[in-house]
C-alpha cells in the first residue's frame, strides 16, 4: 500500500524534460513579455525587416526565459514552501540546479546576441541588463523590502524600450515616444503585481516575501497605494495623445480601459476582498494589450 502511494506521488511530479524546461522559462509569461516588445516595435517602426521581428521574438523570449530561470534557481528552496511554486521543476527534482543554470546561461547569451546582431547593439545591451536586474537585484530584494516591486517594474517594462530601440538604426537610440511607452508599462505593473500579491499574500508570507506595498500586508495602506498608482496610470497612458503621437479615437479607447481599471481598483480599496483583487488582476491582463494595440493603431493612422 505504501509503495502504491509512493508511486502515485512520483507520477504527479514526474513529467518530461521538455515540460520541465518550459516550466523553467515560464513560457506563457515570457510570451506575453515578447508581445509587449513586438507590439512596441511595430508601433515605432516606419519600415522593418523580418530578421528584426525574428530577433525580437526569439531573442526577447530567450532573454526573458533566462531571467525567469535564474529567478527559480535562486529561489529554489523558497519555492518549496509555497503552494503556487512547489511544483516547479527544481523543487520537484525534475531538473537539477546545474541543468537549469546551463540552459539559462545558453538562453541568455543566445538571446542577447540575436538582439545585438539582428536589431542593434543597444537593444542587446538593454536586454542583457534587464535579465541581470531581474535575477540579481529584484529577486533577492523580495525578502527585504516592498520596494522590490519598484525595482522589478524596471526590467518588467524594458521590453517596450527594447522593441522601440530595435526599430531605430545604427547603435540604437531612445526616443521621447519610446520613453512614454515605457512609462505606461512601468506604472501598469504596480496594480498588476499588487493585485496578484493580494490574492497570493498568504502564500508569499510562507517564503517571507514582501510583495504588497505595505509591510502590514492586506491593510488600508496597501489598498490606498494600489488605488493611487492605478489613478496615476490613467493620465500617463494618455501622454501619447497629449504629445500628438496618437489621435482622439485611440485616446478614447485608452480612457475607457483606464476608467474600468480605476473602478476595479476602487472596488478593492472599498472592500479589501480577495475577489475584488482577483478582478483587478484579470483586468490588468486585459488592460495592457488593449492599450498597447490602441496606441499602435492610433500612432500609425493618427486616429
Amino acid at each position: 500500500m505504501q509503495s502504491d502511494t509512493h508511486n502515485s506521488i512520483q507520477e504527479t511530479i514526474t513529467y518530461s524534460k521538455l515540460k520541465s524546461f518550459l516550466k523553467l522559462t515560464k513560457f506563457t509569461l515570457s510570451a506575453l513579455v515578447v508581445f509587449s516588445a513586438i507590439i512596441t516595435f511595430f508601433t515605432v517602426a516606419e519600415s522593418f525587416q523580418w530578421q528584426q521581428v525574428f530577433a525580437i521574438c526569439v531573442g526577447g523570449f530567450l532573454v526573458t526565459a533566462a531571467a525567469n530561470g535564474f529567478n527559480q534557481i535562486i529561489e529554489k528552496d523558497l519555492d518549496k514552501l509555497m503552494h503556487r511554486t512547489k511544483s516547479r521543476p527544481i523543487p520537484t527534482g525534475n531538473l537539477t540546479v546545474n541543468q537549469a543554470f546551463v540552459i539559462c546561461a545558453i538562453f541568455g547569451v543566445i538571446g542577447t546576441i540575436l538582439l545585438w546582431v539582428f536589431t542593434n547593439p543597444l537593444s542587446g545591451i538593454i536586454g542583457f541588463a534587464s535579465m541581470v536586474l531581474y535575477a540579481l537585484v529584484y529577486t533577492p530584494l523580495k525578502r527585504v523590502t516592498p520596494f522590490s516591486v519598484f525595482i522589478g517594474a524596471i526590467p518588467g517594462a524594458l521590453p517596450t524600450l527594447i522593441g522601440a530601440i530595435a526599430a531605430s538604426e545604427g547603435f540604437g537610440q531612445i526616443t521621447f515616444f519610446s520613453i512614454l511607452l515605457f512609462c505606461i508599462q512601468f506604472f501598469w505593473q504596480f496594480p498588476h503585481f499588487w493585485a496578484i500579491a493580494w490574492v497570493s499574500h498568504d502564500d508569499y508570507q510562507k517564503a517571507g516575501f514582501f510583495m504588497l506595498p505595505s509591510k502590514g500586508g492586506r491593510d488600508k495602506s496597501s489598498r490606498s497605494q494600489i488605488l493611487i498608482y492605478t489613478l496615476s496610470l490613467f493620465p500617463i497612458a494618455l501622454t501619447p495623445y497629449v504629445f500628438n503621437c496618437t489621435g482622439w479615437i485611440s485616446a478614447a479607447l485608452v480612457s475607457c480601459m483606464g476608467l474600468i481599471f480605476v473602478i476595479q481598483a476602487f472596488n478593492l480599496y472599498k472592500s479589501g476582498s480577495i475577489g475584488d483583487a482577483r478582478k483587478l488582476m484579470f483586468g490588468s491582463f486585459l488592460y495592457l494589450p488593449v492599450v498597447q494595440v490602441a496606441v499602435m493603431i492610433g500612432h500609425k493612422f493618427l486616429i
